[in-house]
């Protein structure tokens, strides 16, 4: 079996959500916990669309500069966007790399700070 299917089904199975993009900023894929969370900006029909529409000229611009940045070395790969203090999340964007270190791509990654309050292996 193809390992991508697996990689697939780990960032679909993901409650996070996952955006990926391509180097000219469209939107490639969504996890469908990115469905959900970006549903009220169209959801699954920004699929195809380029990621700079769903942001302000400052977002925009950051985003060219992150890019830059993971293009200048394969050793720069994960960066730290933001805060979101009501949601106790951190934001980081992150390069998607090729077998032999070609940028390709990039995604945005966020990390909840919330302690799952859930049993454990409570089987439903």
């Amino acid at each position: 079996m193809e390992l991508s299917l697996y990689f697939k089904s780990i960032v679909d199975q993901d409650q996070c959500p996952v955006v990926i993009c391509d180097l000219d900023h469209q939107i490639i894929y969504m996890n469908p916990g990115a469905k959900v969370r970006y549903a009220n900006r169209g959801g699954a029909e920004l699929l195809g669309k380029s990621l700079m529409e769903c942001h302000s000229a400052g977002s925009r611009e950051m985003i060219k500069k992150v890019l830059a940045w993971f293009q200048e070395s394969r050793d720069h790969n994960i960066i730290y966007t933001s805060r979101n203090e009501k949601e106790n999340k951190d934001v980081y964007m992150v390069a998607l790399r090729d077998d032999e270190g070609e940028l390709i791509g990039y995604y945005e990654k966020h990390e909840y700070r919330n302690r799952d309050t859930g049993e454990f292996y409570q089987f439903v």
